[in-house]
């Protein structure tokens, strides 16, 4: 040890102390603190904590009485299995070492385990009320499970007798197509693996190359609550919760409970209980419906058997034909009888009516009713003669107005116009369609003595004569076959009248 003069001034004391710069000294520290303590473990509380964009965590580790500052660097982050929390007790392993640009002395942790059961417990139980205060655990949001799945989405460990149970138990009951998604079941890359599972088989899009499960089955064996604790992260639970497609939770052995059985839509103690919940056994299927089968087979025949005893017993209360038809036929056989006599008094009857009528039908009684119809219309007649004249004066008064006689003038010269337009159209029409046109054609009308049209040849050769009609006049044939006749002269009209030709 140097000694040192208190009693002289400052500048002029003597002495022999080693003079160090700021950095070496701070690196003498930091060589003595990280000599003196090496690699330790650490109980306290955790404070608060930061995880910078770097991906590095800094936090704080405290008792009643000091904190100390820690950090965890990205990767020693990315290989904890469970990660500080505040307000947990943990026990911290790394090495102590300085932070010379701040001047202090920090924790460089690598490892965090809670301090005993009870600290996960409280980390878990904290954690399970603040995910169902937000309604992800209500009974309300979870979707039953298909009855008979088409595609069953296995997420678990692509080795390990997990995968084969499940199989094996879905062989057994009834197969079905399965898909296989590999994770980590456990360690940091749990959670993630599993988020990224869940969201992977609901991105999936139905009728696509990889079909689109029906029902997921989220599957790991048995272990610590260490071992189990990627089940309980917060990311897993949203996703499990999330996801569209029904999901069932089969982690750890049927006394373990994870924080996903909760968020899943149905829970399974064990993963071969989980194949056994998401397909029904196909044997008990069939022997069902061959149950209902014989079932209804035999309810069917004793229904036909039923109706048929109560269709005979109807019968058996019916009349037969025979009884139902005779009073009608007795009454149709009655009527028959009466008809002859029915109709040979309707036609007396008839008769006398007519008679009746007749007898006043007299002639003088006739004659009287005629004159008195004649009288009663002539009076009619005198009546109507001065009301037909005063509405004729009042008709002409109403014609010989202003008006009405231009008006009528010009009706008339229409109707006359539009008459006369179309009499020369029917002139034309008849020219053109009559039949002296078509002599004028060329063409010839052949007549018999009797003035007859002839139409056929047959028809003419039997004439001796016949009369050939042409544009510009007439003059007679002999057809060729025929034998020509004498004339016959046209018979002279009666004296005292005169002929109109």
């Amino acid at each position: 040890m140097d000694l040192i003069d208190d009693d002289l001034p400052g500048p002029e004391r003597p002495g022999n102390a080693h003079e160090y710069t700021v950095s070496d000294l701070s690196g003498a520290v930091k060589r003595t603190l990280e000599g003196e303590f090496g690699r330790v473990r650490v109980r306290g509380e955790v404070g608060r904590v930061v995880i910078a964009r770097t991906g590095h965590m800094y936090f704080d580790l405290k008792d009643d009485r000091a904190v100390i500052a820690s950090v965890s660097w990205k990767g020693q982050v990315a290989r904890m299995t469970i990660r500080p929390e505040e307000g947990m007790e943990v026990i911290a392993t790394g090495r102590l070492t300085t932070f010379a640009p701040q001047s202090k002395y920090q924790l460089q942790v690598d490892n965090v385990e809670p301090a005993g059961a009870g600290a996960l417990m409280a980390m878990l139980e904290a954690r399970r009320k603040k995910l169902a205060a937000e309604g992800l655990f209500d009974a309300g949001r979870k979707r039953p499970i298909p009855f008979l799945p088409q595609v069953i989405g296995v997420i678990t460990s692509a080795q390990g007798a997990v995968i084969r149970d499940i199989l094996h138990r879905l062989a057994d009951r009834f197969p079905r197509r399965v898909i296989v998604w590999p994770v980590a079941v456990q360690g940091e890359r749990c959670p993630r693996d599993v988020v990224r599972a869940i969201e992977g088989f609901n991105a999936l899009q139905p009728g696509g190359p990889v079909p689109r499960p029906d029902v997921l089955i989220v599957a790991r064996g048995g272990g610590s609550i260490e071992d189990l604790w990627g089940f309980n992260d917060e990311a897993v639970v949203r996703a499990a919760a999330a996801s569209a497609i029904p999901l069932i939770s089969a982690v750890g052995h049927e006394t373990d409970t994870t924080l996903i059985d909760h968020a899943a839509d149905l829970r399974a103690p064990t993963p071969t209980a989980a194949a056994e919940l998401a397909v029904p056994v196909r044997a008990e299927l069939l022997a069902q419906v061959a149950a209902l089968g014989a079932r209804l087979h035999r309810t069917g025949g004793a229904a036909v058997e039923m109706r048929t005893q109560r269709l005979r017993d109807l019968a058996r209360a019916l009349p037969r034909p025979e009884a139902l038809l005779a009073t009608p036929v007795q009454r149709l056989d009655r009527a028959g009888d009466r008809f002859a006599g029915s109709l040979k008094a309707l036609a007396a009857r008839k008769l006398l009516e007519l008679n009746r009528a007749g007898a006043g039908l007299r002639p003088g009684t006739l004659r009287a009713r005629i004159e008195q119809r004649t009288e009663r219309l002539a009076q009619a007649g005198r009546r109507l003669t001065p009301a037909l004249a005063q509405s004729l004066s009042r008709k002409a008064e109403r014609l010989e107005g202003p008006g009405y006689g231009p008006r009528a003038e010009a009706a008339l010269s229409q109707r006359l116009t539009r008459a006369t337009e179309r009499l020369e159209a029917l002139s034309r029409m008849h020219r053109s369609l009559g039949y002296p046109e078509t002599l004028a054609r060329g063409y010839a009308v052949l007549r018999d003595a009797e003035g007859r049209l002839l139409t056929t040849a047959d028809a003419a050769r039997g004439q001796a004569v016949v009369t050939a009609e042409l544009r510009d006049g007439s003059f007679e044939a002999v057809p060729v076959g025929g034998s020509p006749r004498p004339r016959r002269k046209p018979a002279e009209p009666p004296k005292g009248q005169g002929s109109l030709f």
